[in-house]
Formats: C-alpha cells, sequence, structure tokens
C-alpha cells in the first residue's frame, strides 16, 4: 500500500526526516508509521556513520547558564555549512549539549579516546557522548547528535567545552 500524504506529514512531525526519506520508510514498513520511525531510526544511525569522516568547519557557540548564575558552561559544536548552523534542530541541539554539560559535573571529555588513564568514575559518568540524556535517559548524547545527523544531513562535531561553577 503506497504511503498517503497525511501518512507522510505525520511521519515528518515525529522524526523531522525529510519528505523522501519519509515516503521510503513508510514503503518499507508496509505504511505503519512506528515501523517507518524505527525504520529511520535504523538509517539515519547508519547515515550518521557514513558522514563521520566529512569535515566540519562552520558552526556554533553557545552558552548556558544554570539557574542562579552559579553554573555556566561554552560549547562549540561544528557542521559542514553555515545553512545547518542556522537551522532550529542544529540550535536546540548545543543548547542540550551545553545543558548536559552543566547538569553533569563529572563530564571530562567529549569521546572516549581523549579520556586519561587516571581518570576516576566510569564512561558514562565522564565522557560525554556516553552518558544518558538528562531531558531523556532512554537516550545517550551521541544517540542526540545522531539523530540530529540524520535530520540535517551532515556530520556534526561537538569539538570543545568549559564548564564554570563558582568556588570550583
Amino acid at each position: 500500500m503506497p504511503a498517503t500524504a497525511e501518512d507522510v506529514k505525520k511521519l515528518r512531525e515525529l522524526s523531522g526526516a525529510g519528505i523522501m526519506e519519509c515516503k521510503k520508510a513508510l514503503d518499507e514498513s508496509g505504511g505503519d508509521v512506528e515501523k517507518a520511525v524505527k525504520f529511520l531510526r535504523e538509517n539515519g544511525i547508519a547515515m550518521a556513520d557514513k558522514k563521520s569522516s566529512r569535515e566540519t568547519s562552520q558552526g556554533i557557540i553557545d552558552s548556558y547558564i544554570h539557574a542562579g548564575g552559579r553554573i555556566g558552561v561554552l560549547v562549540e559544536v561544528n557542521c559542514e555549512t553555515d545553512f545547518v548552523a542556522r537551522t532550529d534542530a542544529f540550535k536546540a541541539l548545543v543548547h542540550d549539549v551545553a545543558m548536559q554539560i552543566a547538569g553533569i559535573p563529572t563530564t571530562l571529555v567529549i569521546n572516549e579516546e581523549d579520556l586519561p588513564a587516571d581518570a576516576e568514575g566510569s564512561p558514562e559518568e565522564t565522557v560525554l557522548l556516553k552518558q544518558s540524556f538528562i531531558k531523556d535517559s532512554s537516550k545517550s548524547i551521541e544517540d542526540l547528535v545522531k539523530a540530529t545527523i540524520a535530520t540535517t544531513g551532515e556530520n556534526i562535531r561537538i569539538r570543545r567545552f568549559t564548564r564554570f561553577e563558582l568556588g570550583r
């Protein structure tokens, strides 16, 4: 059964994927929207892995100051083009990453390979990409980045961050 325009619209609202990707996912899943979301997620992860070698020279720097002004974060996240850097999906990702770093004081590094040998704590506590997302613990920060890569169609890399806390 071919995908209807209403189904494509519903899937786009749920996933943020493009029209043709939604149509293909619905066709592959026999019109089942839930299966199509799963199909898009799996394909998005595969697409993110393929794009990981692409250069990321654009992006934005964002800040997050926690209520009370005692904790602050600056984070730089890069993408391939300035067009994607201006999208709401990319800006939301960067802000969520800054909020994550502010909320998890044990965050030391972005990637596991950068973790010092003498670091205390598990990778889930100290490595940003391995942490559970504070807004949705069923996802990791790495999952969040890959979902945004699938939505935007570009490679995205968290480049660096600094966390400030009064008294530390």
